[in-house]
């Protein structure tokens, strides 16, 4: 079974997600009577950009990569040369919005995306100019600001699983599945900081659902992990909260 812990409080009302625990030579030259035949033409070395990358590369051609997701609005860390998680999961929402399949290491179909990138589709009629739109089948969200995508994150939701916990003061667990609803909300309380709920820790959670939040979590896979929440990288998570007022739509889909 599938699942990290995340930090909430005890005092809050049990969460249907959690997070995880915290425990971050030049040729020679030819003589004049030696018979020259010419050299094929050598095959052009790949742009930067096109060279084989993968978790772990390091030099200018990752940092290039880097600074052109940014570009697009994905965030995969500082452009720091480093092919790290952060940038693995920014590869992730990429591919999840033009609609290619996860893979650790870009292929051509991905660079040519690269190129000549989509945009996220909206996942729902009502397209307010500020929103999070939440796409629960690609793992991705897309946060807008006056109409533009601000931010495209890869995320996690809930897993699907039944679990059992107690509620606070409950002496009886109850038991229930891992989901994340689909629907039509808006963002409510926050917390600034790890909280603690029973079921685990969350990072600067923003609630959207009663107990469900957008928050930071040290595991956020490529596939449905959470008991109901929507886990985010770290590094975004801590300014996500900044950028997403209070009464801001939320629209949560599972397209076709």
């Amino acid at each position: 079974m599938r699942k990290s812990a995340v930090p909430l409080i005890a005092a809050v009302v049990l969460a249907g997600c959690n997070g995880t625990e915290q425990t971050a030579p030049p040729a020679p030259e030819p003589s004049p009577s030696t018979s020259v035949t010419a050299a094929p033409p050598s095959t052009p070395a790949p742009t930067p950009a096109h060279h084989k990358l993968k978790p772990g590369a390091k030099g200018a051609d990752v940092e290039d990569l880097q600074r052109r997701l940014k570009e697009l609005h994905y965030d995969p860390g500082k452009a720091d040369g480093k092919y790290g998680p952060s940038t693995q999961m920014a590869v992730w929402a990429f591919q999840a919005v033009n609609r290619l399949k996860h893979k650790s290491t870009p292929d051509k179909s991905f660079w040519e995306a690269l190129d000549a990138p989509k945009e996220p589709r909206p996942v729902a009629g009502k397209r307010e100019k500020d929103r999070v739109d939440v796409d629960l089948k690609r793992q991705y969200l897309v946060l807008y600001k006056d109409g533009e995508p601000r931010l495209i994150s890869h995320i996690s939701p809930g897993s699907g699983e039944y679990y059992c916990a107690k509620d606070p003061g409950a002496t009886v667990p109850r038991c229930r599945y891992a989901t994340t609803s689909t629907g039509d909300f808006r963002t409510g309380r926050r917390f600034t900081g790890w909280e603690t709920s029973p079921l685990g820790r969350l990072y600067n959670p923003v609630y959207f659902n009663g107990g469900i939040a957008f928050h930071g979590a040290l595991d956020v896979p490529d596939y449905p992990a959470s008991h109901g929440c929507v886990r985010m990288p770290m590094h975004i998570a801590e300014y996500f909260p900044g950028l997403l007022g209070t009464n801001v739509p939320v629209h949560v889909r599972r397209p076709g």
